[in-house]
Parts: C-alpha cells; structure tokens; sequence
C-alpha cells in the first residue's frame, strides 16, 4: 500500500528527532562512608519537618490538602542524592521531602504550606503545587497521573534540543492504572526520550491494595510491554535506592528510558486527614516496626559511623531546621490579592481574565441621561 500523508509525516517526524546512543547498564557505584551519613541527616530532616507539618495542619496554619513523606524518607534520600543538578523532577502531590532533598529550604516549603508570600510558589500553590526553577523542581500535581505526559514531554524537549539532562518522573502506585502512564511509556520507548520513571509503592492507592487493583502487582514489570528495563528495590534503604537510581538515570541519560519501583509504606494514612480505618492493627504495627529510620540508624550504628550522641545531636539540628522554618512561615506575609493570575500564563494572552470573585462579569452600562425616577 502507498503510505498516506499521515504515515509519511510519521515518518518525517521520526526521521527528525535526535537519537541517543543506548548503551548497556553501568557497574555499580560506591557509596562512601559520607553518603551514608548524609542520607541519614536528610531523612531525619524529611521526618521532623513532616511531623511538624501534621502538627501545623491541625492548628489551621495549612489548607487545603496535605500529603507527607512520613515512611518515605529513606527512597526521597536516595532517589535525590543520585540526580545531577541539571536533571529536572516532576512529582505528585505529596512532595514536600522531595523539595527539600532537591535543595529548596525548609523555610520557602513550610512558608508555602502556610500559604505565604515567601514561599516556594508565593503562596498560592500551598501543599500540592510546589515549583521551584532554580533547583529544577517542576512541580507537584494534584491530578492522580497529572505529571506523567508533562514530564515525558519534558524529556523530549531536551531529546530534541540534544541536552544531556534527565527528567524523572515520580507517581505513586495508583497512577500506574491510568491510561496516560502507558501512552507516556509507550512513546517514551519508541523515540528513547531520557526520562526516568519512579513508582513509589507503598502498596495502597489511598485505601486500595495494589493486590486488588493490579492485575500484575511487580509494578516494575509493566515496563515489559515497551520493552523498557525496569527493577524493583527495598525504599526503606536509601543505599539501595540510589545505587538503582544511578543505573535508572544512567540509562535514560543514554537515550533508554528506564522505570524504577521502590516499596516504601506509609505510615500514616493517604492525608493527615485519613485515619487509615482499612488497616488492620498488626499491619499498622508492622509498618511502625520497620521504620526506615530507625533501621538505617541501627545499620549505621553497626558500622560505627553512628554514636548515640551523634543520633542525638542530628536530631536536634533537623529539630532547629523545623522549627526555624515554621517561625519564618509564621512572619511571611500573606500573598496580595492582586498577585493572584501573576503565574496564571507564562506569557500574555489576549482575553485573559482578571475577575475576582464578586467582580460583575461585565462592566455596568451607563445610566442613560433624562429624567431619574421620583423626580
């Protein structure tokens, strides 16, 4: 058959992107004595700002909604320290660790929660809509998925530009079954875009298990179907997650998108407002026990890079951090109304509305000139 114009633009379109050179995967990378530690640090930090967030939320200083990384720590660790500063991220809703790790300061992310001016979104994306360009941070999206074609047209940007940098793409269990995250793998694979794909499992979309909602529950092996490599690791080790990392970026910096799953249970419910009534109390028992602080600690104990002391005083640092960044949160002003559509459009578009609530949608006709009523 004779290729139709829609086949010979296909092919045009195809014959014009850049193409990366695949390449096998790395060896291993060493993690030093220092890393170890640093992982550590920033897991404690993660864990005292989001309790501190939960607290905050309970006393009306945040709205709207609020998602933590409590249980989360050690795969936001990991997974962060492995990025170079170039690489892009894009996240879910529930980011505030991410952010953190990325290098915003606790104080922009907790004045953010608060909804002040000086945080990292100015106040108006609060808990779920962080963004921060200086550190590469695009963004949490409240839309379950929302951030998976976004990220995947990030990537082929910088393919088409011939960049060197990586975008990953963070989701949780449940945006696997949207159909968006198997078109975004899909073409992804076809015109190898450098993306790095993140499901952070914690083994319930929201009150859901993945065992009953997954036909294939290895999440990680739904990368097959574009025959895309994949792997599955431990996220209450950071070690271990970023060790997968560095292969998964390494891949996808060569031009082979790469998708990388990390069990990593909550310990809480899917908000600070869920009580997590569809846990059992051994499996809310089990979740404690297995901390991944408190087992990193212990690893790091064995190998003498921690002291009890040392524990102590690190503690007491992320401590100082928290509590700093909520007093900055407190003294930050509130937005100014008349910065409410500043990020609406990155450009000026003609038509674009300015209506504040209570605004008439159209301006009041004149009164017309003549005799008034009752005179």
């Amino acid at each position: 058959m004779p290729p139709t114009a829609e086949s010979a633009t296909r092919t045009s379109r195809s014959a014009a992107m850049p193409r990366r050179k695949v390449s096998a995967d790395p060896a291993q990378p060493v993690v030093g004595d220092e890393q170890l530690l640093a992982f550590y640090r920033q897991m404690v930090l993660i864990r005292r700002f989001e309790e501190r967030a939960a607290r905050a939320y309970t006393e009306a200083k945040v709205g709207g909604y609020c998602h933590l990384n409590l249980g989360e720590e050690a795969t936001v660790a990991g997974l962060m320290a492995a990025l170079d500063d170039q690489d892009y991220v894009f996240t879910n809703y529930r980011e505030h660790g991410y952010a953190i790790a990325r290098g915003v300061g606790p104080e922009r992310v907790m004045a953010e929660l608060y909804g002040r001016a000086d945080g990292v979104s100015r106040g108006w994306g609060g808990s779920m809509h962080m963004f921060d360009i200086s550190s590469r941070f695009m963004g949490g999206y409240g839309i379950v998925g929302g951030q998976i074609p976004l990220a995947t047209g990030a990537a082929l940007a910088i393919d088409y530009r011939g960049g060197s940098e990586v975008v990953v793409c963070l989701m949780g269990d449940g945006a696997t079954n949207i159909g968006a995250f198997h078109e975004s793998l899909n073409i992804a694979a076809l015109w190898n875009l450098p993306i790095l794909y993140v499901v952070i499992n914690n083994g319930l979309g929201m009150g859901t298990s993945v065992e009953q909602s997954s036909a294939e529950p290895e999440l990680h092996l739904r990368a097959s179907s574009y025959r895309m490599p994949s792997a599955r690791v431990d996220g209450n080790d950071p070690t271990a997650v970023y060790t997968a990392a560095q292969t998964g970026l390494a891949s996808a910096r060569a031009g082979r998108p790469y998708l990388l799953e990390t069990i990593s249970g909550r310990l809480k419910g899917h908000s600070v407002v869920d009580p997590a009534k569809y846990r059992s109390k051994e499996e809310a028992e089990a979740l404690q026990a297995a901390d991944p602080i408190a087992a990193y600690a212990v690893r790091l104990l064995d190998r003498g890079l921690l002291t009890d002391e040392l524990i102590d005083r690190i503690d007491a640092e992320a401590n100082a951090a928290v509590t700093a960044a909520a007093a900055f949160a407190d003294a930050s002003p509130h937005p100014e109304v008349s910065t409410l559509f500043d990020y609406t459009y990155a450009t000026p578009v003609p038509n674009d509305s300015r209506r504040l609530p209570g605004h008439a949608l159209f301006p009041a006709a004149p009164r017309p000139a003549g005799r008034q009523i009752g005179a």
